[in-house]
C-alpha cells in the first residue's frame, strides 16, 4: 500500500537520527518525484546504471548511500549530473540518499552489516561522530587467513597490508573510504583495521605501528547497510523493495 513520501522520509530521518550528524551531503530527500511510494529500489549509489535500473524495474524511488550536492562539488548542473537529474525527473522518480547516517546505525548501519557479515563481534566506538567500530574476532586467527575470509564473504580480494602470519584478534573497522581513521585506530589496543580504501600513508603506518590494516574495498564494505534499511522498510510500511546489486571494483 502506497505511503505519502514525507511520511516515509520522516520516518527514515527518525530512524537514523539524522538531524545528530554534520556530514559532506543533504540527507534525506535530494530530487523530488512522485508524492506517493510504493515500490523503492535501493543501491550503493545514485549512478546512471542505478537509476536506470530503478526505471526498468517500476520503482518510484530510488534510496542509496551515496547521492548527490557534495561539499565542495560543482553546483552546476551540467554533463553527469544533468544526465543523472534529468532521468530522475522525467521519470518522476525520488532520490532519497543517507550518507554517515546510514554508516553509523547500530542495527542497520553500513558499519554493523559489515561486522554481521563477517562474524566480528562490536565491543564499542571510536573516531569522528563515533563512526568507526571496536571488536574481536570469535576466534584469533592470521592476517592471511582473516583477509581470505573477508575476501570470500565480499565476494571481491581485500588488500592486506601487514605480516600475513601476524595473529588477529581485537579489530576496529568504518566501511568505505575512511583510511584517514587509521591514524587513530593504529593507537588503540587492536591487531588490524578494516576499511573499504588505501591511501599511500597506510602501508608506512602499518609497517611502524605493528597494526595490520585491510582495505576491503569501498562499494563491498558498504552493500549492507542500503539493503539492510530497504529489508527493515519493506517489512515496516509492506512496501515492495527491490535491491539493485551493481557490480563496482573499487
Amino acid at each position: 500500500m502506497p505511503i505519502q513520501r514525507q511520511e516515509l522520509e520522516n520516518y527514515i530521518g527518525q530512524l537514523l537520527a539524522v538531524a545528530r550528524f554534520k556530514d559532506y551531503a543533504p540527507n534525506g530527500l535530494q530530487v523530488e518525484g512522485n508524492s506517493e511510494v510504493a515500490h523503492i529500489a535501493t543501491a550503493v549509489t545514485a549512478s546512471a546504471a542505478a537509476i536506470d535500473a530503478a526505471i526498468a524495474c517500476g520503482a518510484d524511488t530510488l534510496l542509496v548511500h551515496h547521492g548527490y550536492f557534495w561539499k565542495g562539488e560543482d553546483p552546476t548542473i551540467t554533463r553527469t549530473k544533468k544526465l543523472r537529474i534529468g532521468k530522475l525527473l522525467a521519470h518522476d522518480l525520488n532520490l532519497l540518499a543517507y550518507h554517515l547516517p546510514l554508516d553509523a546505525h547500530p542495527e542497520l548501519g553500513n558499519n554493523a552489516q559489515l561486522a554481521k557479515k563477517l562474524g566480528l563481534r562490536v565491543t564499542g566506538q571510536f573516531g569522528e561522530q563515533d563512526l568507526g567500530l571496536l571488536g574481536e574476532l570469535p576466534v584469533p586467527m592470521s592476517l592471511e587467513t582473516l583477509s581470505q575470509h573477508i575476501g570470500l564473504q565480499l565476494l571481491r580480494p581485500a588488500l592486506a597490508l601487514g605480516d600475513p602470519r601476524k595473529p588477529i584478534h581485537k579489530v576496529a573497522w568504518c566501511t568505505g573510504g575512511a583510511q584517514s581513521y587509521f591514524r587513530e585506530a593504529s593507537n588503540l589496543d587492536i591487531d588490524c583495521f578494516i576499511t573499504g580504501e588505501a591511501s599511500e600513508f597506510v602501508t608506512h603506518l602499518a609497517q611502524e605501528s605493528g597494526v595490520a590494516y585491510i582495505a576491503a574495498g569501498h562499494h563491498a564494505t558498504e552493500r549492507f547497510g542500503v539493503q539492510a534499511l530497504g529489508e527493515h522498510l519493506a517489512t515496516e510500511w509492506a512496501l515492495q523493495v527491490t535491491h539493485l546489486e551493481l557490480d563496482n571494483p573499487v
